[in-house]
């Protein structure tokens, strides 16, 4: 029991934008998440006052001073705390009744088949360095046939992929089988951003150094991805109209006040996707 809680009225707000029947499907629901930092967070607490009944969330890090620019969960009282115990915390906060089954260690190929079980729609938060993890999950989801969803904070703003069962897998759009670890990360970045909305005003180049596994951030970008995302996944569970899957992407930065769409057959392999990366390369500072 949980005194003075109640599903209908915590979550009667969005009644109008959805009808009564689609907020008991959103109840009904189960997202995983994996990565609860920048991004991840941010998911989870948005979709959890959506009214999504149900979350597999996973991170092995622990909160440090550095995320307080950023991350959802970072306060002087959650300092060294594990990312995925505060955030459980936070989103049984707003509501006690959801089913939220944590995964401290991370998802590996020993856990991922317990983590996307029963899954309707998967959400990336996990850090952009983290490849290999990446590259397993999207494929896990391809292979099961779930929606996977990517928002990448860029700048102050935001860019959205949409890998739809039976559409352009990931790997079929960054292309990074047999390429080394620093061509990988160019890639993710042309891909992620064809646009490149961001470009124009990086104030310190120096702070981005793919090299060090490092790069500048801001709160702002992390909260457009949250609505972005929060907004794709409603559309995705409920097929509330169109939603573009790879090869589109969506870009929209907030600080220039502009949106593009972008179109990418063959993803990276698509000839301004090679003009793009030959840009990149030279900028990301990966020796």
């Amino acid at each position: 029991m949980n005194a003075g809680f109640s599903s209908v009225s915590a979550f009667s707000r969005n009644i109008g934008w959805v009808s009564a029947a689609e907020q008991l499907a959103l109840g009904g629901a189960r997202i995983a998440i994996a990565g609860l930092g920048g991004v991840g967070g941010a998911h989870l607490l948005t979709l959890a006052r959506l009214g999504i009944g149900a979350f597999h969330i996973s991170d092995f890090d622990r909160f440090e001073v550095h995320n307080f620019n950023r991350q959802a969960g970072a306060f002087m009282s959650t300092l060294d705390q594990p990312k995925v115990e505060v955030l459980a915390r936070m989103a049984a906060d707003i509501n006690p009744e959801a089913d939220i089954r944590t995964f401290p260690a991370g998802v590996t190929q020993d856990n991922v088949d317990a983590f996307l079980n029963g899954v309707d729609v998967y959400v990336d938060g996990i850090d952009f360095f983290a490849m290999d993890a990446r590259r397993m999950l999207f494929r896990a989801c391809a292979e099961r046939g779930i929606p996977a969803l990517t928002a990448a904070p860029l700048g102050m703003g935001v860019a959205l992929l949409y890998f739809k069962p039976g559409g352009m897998s990931f790997e079929e759009y960054f292309c990074l089988e047999g390429q080394s670890r620093q061509e990988q990360f160019a890639r993710l970045m042309a891909g992620l951003s064809p646009a490149m909305l961001q470009r124009t005003y990086l104030a310190a180049p120096e702070a981005v150094n793919f090299g060090e596994q490092r790069g500048p951030s801001t709160a702002m970008a992390c909260d457009l991805c949250a609505g972005v995302m929060g907004t794709a996944v409603l559309k995705v569970l409920l097929k509330r109209g169109p939603l573009r899957p790879a090869p589109w992407g969506m870009h929209f930065d907030a600080y220039r006040q502009k949106l593009r769409f972008t179109w990418r057959p063959l993803g990276n392999r698509n000839p301004l996707q090679k003009l793009l990366l030959a840009f990149i390369r030279p900028r990301l500072h990966m020796k």
